[in-house]
């Protein structure tokens, strides 16, 4: 099944979230599931019934790069 950006977390049936271990009691983060066709499909964990965001592989790959590789680490500051 193929998920658009904004879909309700609540139509991905059988999703398993996983969210960071570093995450703050608080539940103040994202979390990632990984989708049958390959892409990700990502939350915000404080509303889980909310939309998510649906990556490639590949968007995701990018986007843990520029984490791994502090280009958004202004975004924090």
């Amino acid at each position: 099944m193929k998920f658009e950006n904004g879909v309700a977390t609540t139509a991905i049936l059988g999703a398993v979230w996983v969210k960071a271990r570093s995450s703050n009691k608080d539940g103040n983060c994202v979390e990632v599931a990984a989708l049958e066709g390959g892409e990700v499909a990502m939350r915000n964990s404080r509303f889980p019934g909310g939309p998510a965001l649906v990556f490639t592989q590949g968007e995701m790959a990018a986007f843990i790069n520029g984490v791994k590789g502090a280009e958004f680490d202004h975004m924090t500051a």
